[in-house]
């Protein structure tokens, strides 16, 4: 981490954040963003006019002494010379109770500005979806506006507008001041001039406001009355927007007249509120009732308490429970710098900026500032503790799979126990001031003692990581060296005169799409000739740890298996069934590929040199965004700037009470503007990417070029998992490709019923159905296109191809049939794995009902082509025999951790029996625990 990088973290950043979250608002209510910018200039001068305000009075303050000393001042540097002008200027400071750089007080407003313009400027100049956007006469408020144009020559308006504006406010309140404060803001208007001359029309439209809002200000300050004239100009403002609105305005974006309509309102408030105290009986202010301000300590450690909880502490955890999902294979650096990152952030906001606030602020608003930092620490903490703390798996995107959804009782329990708390708080602060501080040291020595602690897990657990990341990497160097062609890089080779064999895992496909796609997409028929669809499929678990050692060794790795061969490690047996069929099909002179081995090494990102001494040809890391086709910037700056950002987002998020958890996550975007983490509207329309669906989608769009077709009479076999099937997100149909916009609204009316198939609807009720539904047509297409390539090549009719998952969707619940009841929250779509085979030389696509289950593949794999297989690690025959036993047994284990669930058994959990046809209900049965 640089210095610049730190500073801008702990200075800008917060500042950006409180940009980005009420523009966002503030487009999620109108879905204009001219008008959004409107929004953003005025909420941001509202809560900052307490700011400026207060520094314009210390300005003030310092001119008024400067004023006073400036008669004995001149008298000293006219009388005196030297060290002996310096020794009385001095003496003379002191005695007036003056420091020299008390100077600096007078630049304060200016001071404060600058921070504020430079987030402004980062924020607007980077917001992509401005890009083509208009707003009135500008044509594009990702560009200069360009609004005059004399012959050939250009002259962007705003800027002009802009600098006019600056130097007529400048000039009021500059008024009966020294020469060089009129020179001070004359000048700096010029430098805006020039710095935003060439700026985006948006960011210079956003100043232009700030500066309108300026003159306003000062013109409000110079009035007689001026409180009576706001409210009044204020209320002929709101009436006038709301005529505008509802008689005249016109705009495709449907929520934007009940935006404007809102903000009219708003602006009839004030008048009301004053009308309304005139009928109301006189009592006497807050001000008299509220005691002397307190110490600043109480603030400044319930400061240092919510940097240390949402910065230090809740990021910590979330990265000790996977460190490995936080280290990206192209930047191998250890994912404690994540929560430096975030603590700067928090400490800026909060340490840094509500600080200044807290400095500026009078005596009365301190004690109010005071009270509702340690109200926010208060509840804050039971928050995290005690409520949501079951919201399922978290990506390393920061996001749930699920979405968040909070049951009525624990909405009003959680928003009645922060009332009761608020009330508890304050009472304490008011009544117990003493108590405060102390209180607050003991919670902030708490959370960093976990902070510490978790951080020491993850120091301890990086080395290996590390070295897996490199291991990969030198591996995967050296086999694209020893490529014929260097410069083919990552590939594989299939043969016109072999036997080729392929076995495809896609993660979490599911199976139960099938019929729904095939109706929806009939060229899917014509791209799977040769397959056959086994529905009646189950897996041994719902996680990848827990499901894909069967797929790739067979019976004897499933859950129940791994576990009777209790003194092994569990990583240990799962490297074995990862090596199974490379070893076989090696040994038997086969030239073996391998693309991303699930957990291999038992690691979040496969350690390659787990395969060292088998008979594999090579095997690649291919989803970390090498294959990345998207006109975005790269893959890993975006997953780095999410979590400089989101981790504190998400810890904040945790922190606050229930009603407001969905609001502040947004989708896991945490009210971001950024094109590259997507944020969903419904089902059918969604703004920007999600990278980690990217990632693995590219790689299946590639594998038409990753495919080397020889007419050397060789066999190959290529093992190869891919995450696409995996990252739900919405993708733009009817191409089910990644789009920077979705919008799906005429092709999902247009198909509105093509979830019904022979009288069976599937439910399709909210945006993780569509999504799952999505990137599973999304990736059998790209698949489809891939064998239609193979039929051209020559390759396909000798080639065995598997295509199977390690298990289903978890927690979708799209047939009401298929339920486990009351006593678990899960249903047969969790456990019902994609399985699809092409033999050599099949046509036709045919579904075959019989039972299976994904441990099949392997038997199936190596059918007709190794005889007598058997299990090279233990000796064991290779076959489907225990299938034939009464019952199967599958894992209910929601632990899918790799650092928790390591042992050498599973950590215990719910079980579940399973026989003949898995969707008859009847044939399962819920085990205990065990």
């Amino acid at each position: 981490m640089s210095f610049s990088h730190a500073l801008y973290q702990l200075l800008i950043r917060p500042l950006e954040l409180i940009f980005e979250i009420v523009y966002c608002f503030a487009k999620y209510l109108s879905d204009d963003p001219g008008i959004s910018i409107f929004a953003l200039s005025l909420v941001m001068n509202v809560l900052l006019l307490p700011l400026y305000r207060r520094a314009d009075a210390i300005q003030d303050e310092e001119r008024a002494v400067q004023k006073r000393m400036s008669g004995w001042v001149a008298h000293i540097k006219k009388t005196f010379s030297g060290n002996e002008r310096f020794l009385m200027l001095q003496a003379y400071y002191r005695q007036n109770n003056y420091k020299p750089f008390y100077a600096l007080r007078g630049s304060l407003p200016l001071l404060l500005e600058i921070p504020f313009f430079i987030a402004a400027y980062h924020f607007l100049s980077n917001l992509t979806e401005l890009r083509g956007m208009p707003f009135g006469p500008i044509d594009n408020l990702g560009a200069p506006d360009g609004l005059i144009r004399i012959g050939g020559l250009q002259i962007n308006l705003l800027p002009v507008l802009m600098t006019v504006i600056n130097g007529i406010s400048s000039a009021i309140y500059t008024k009966g001041l020294p020469l060089k404060d009129k020179l001070q803001l004359y000048g700096m208007a010029l430098v805006f001039l020039v710095l935003l001359y060439g700026s985006p029309s948006g960011l210079v439209l956003y100043w232009t406001l700030n500066n309108l809002f300026s003159l306003l200000k000062n013109l409000y300050y110079k009035l007689k009355n001026p409180k009576r004239v706001l409210r009044i100009a204020l209320a002929a403002a709101g009436g006038l927007l709301l005529i505008f609105t509802l008689f005249f305005y016109e705009t495709s974006y449907q929520n934007t007249p009940v935006f404007l309509c809102l903000i009219a309102v708003a602006l009839e408030l004030p008048l009301l509120w004053h009308l309304l105290k005139k009928c109301l009986p006189q009592r006497r202010s807050l001000g008299s009732r509220i005691p002397e301000a307190r110490s600043g300590k109480a603030f400044l450690l319930g400061s240092l308490l919510l940097t240390t909880i949402t910065g230090a502490m809740i990021p910590a955890a979330v990265i000790r429970s996977s460190p490995a999902e936080f280290v990206l294979s192209t930047h191998i650096v250890t994912p404690a710098w994540h929560v430096l990152d975030a603590v700067l952030l928090a400490g800026g906001l909060f340490v840094i900026w509500f600080g200044i606030f807290y400095f500026l602020a009078s005596k009365k608003a301190r004690w109010i500032f005071g009270l509702v930092i340690w109200v926010i620490c208060g509840f804050g903490i039971v928050n995290y503790m005690f409520f949501g703390t079951n919201l399922g798996t978290l990506s390393n995107a920061l996001k749930f799979e699920e979405e968040l959804s909070f049951d009525t009782g624990d909405l009003l329990l959680n928003s009645g126990l922060v009332l009761l708390l608020i009330a508890l708080l304050g009472l304490i602060w008011a009544k117990l001031p003493k108590l405060v501080p102390w209180v607050t040291a003991v919670l902030i020595a708490g959370a960093a003692v976990l902070a510490i602690t978790d951080l020491s897990e993850i120091r301890k657990e990086f080395p290996e990581i590390k070295v897996t990341l490199e291991e990969n990497l030198a591996q995967q160097r050296a086999q694209e060296q020893e490529q014929k062609d260097p410069t083919e890089g990552i590939s594989f080779r299939l043969s016109t005169t072999g036997d080729n064999v392929i076995v495809l895992m896609l993660d979490r496909a599911i199976s139960a799409y099938i019929p729904y796609m095939f109706a929806e997409k009939p060229e899917l028929a014509e791209m799977f000739d040769g397959f056959t669809y086994y529905p009646n499929t189950v897996s041994f678990g719902g996680h990848t740890n827990l499901a894909a050692p069967a797929l790739f060794g067979g019976y004897e790795y499933t859950p129940a298996e791994m576990n009777k061969r209790d003194t092994e490690s569990l990583a240990s047996k799962h490297d074995e069934a990862l090596k199974l069929m490379p070893t076989l099909f090696g040994s038997a002179d086969y030239e073996v590929t391998l693309f991303d081995p699930p957990y291999a090494g038992y690691q979040w990102t496969p350690r390659l040199s787990v395969f060292n001494g088998t008979p594999i040809r090579a095997a690649f890391i291919t989803e970390d965004g090498r294959f990345n086709r998207t006109p975005e910037q790269d893959p890993t700056e975006d997953l780095s700037a999410c979590w400089s950002r989101n981790f504190f987002c998400y810890s904040f998020m945790k922190i606050a009470p229930l009603v407001l958890q969905d609001t502040l996550y947004q989708g896991g975007n945490y009210g971001a503007a950024d094109p590259n983490a997507q944020t969903v509207s419904g089902l059918s329309t969604s703004v920007g990417y999600d990278m980690d669906f990217v990632n693995s989608f590219s790689v299946l769009q590639a594998l038409p070029e990753l495919t080397e077709v020889t007419d050397e009479p060789v066999d190959t076999f290529l093992m190869m998992q891919n995450g696409a099937t995996h990252e739900n997100t919405l993708l733009q149909e009817p191409e089910y490709l990644p789009a920077a916009a979705v919008d799906n609204r005429g092709y999902d009316k247009a198909h509105a019923g093509r979830f019904t198939l022979n009288g069976r609807t599937m439910k399709v009720e909210n945006e993780r159905h569509m999504s799952h539904y999505q990137v599973n047509m999304a990736a059998l297409l790209q698949v489809g296109r891939w064998l239609n390539t193979l039929r051209e090549q020559g390759v396909y009719d000798n080639t065995r191809i598997i295509i199977v998952s390690d298990h289903g969707g978890a927690y979708l619940q799209q047939f009401d049939d298929w339920l486990f009841g009351d006593e678990v929250d899960e249903d047969v779509m969790y456990y019902n794995p994609l399985f699809m085979v092409k033999d050599f030389g099949a046509s036709g696509f045919t579904t075959d009902n019989r039972f299976m289950t994904n441990a099949d593949v392997p038997s199936l794999a190596l059918d007709g082509l190794i005889e007598n297989p058997t299990n090279p690690f233990t000796g064991k025959p290779i076959n489907t025999d225990a299938k034939n036993d009464p019952v199967q047994y599958v894992s209910g284990s929601h632990v899918y951790q790799l650092n928790k669930n390591n042992g050498n058994t599973f950590v215990p959990g719910i079980w579940y029996s399973v026989h003949d046809d898995i969707f008859n209900m009847d044939n399962w049965e819920i085990l205990d625990e065990h």
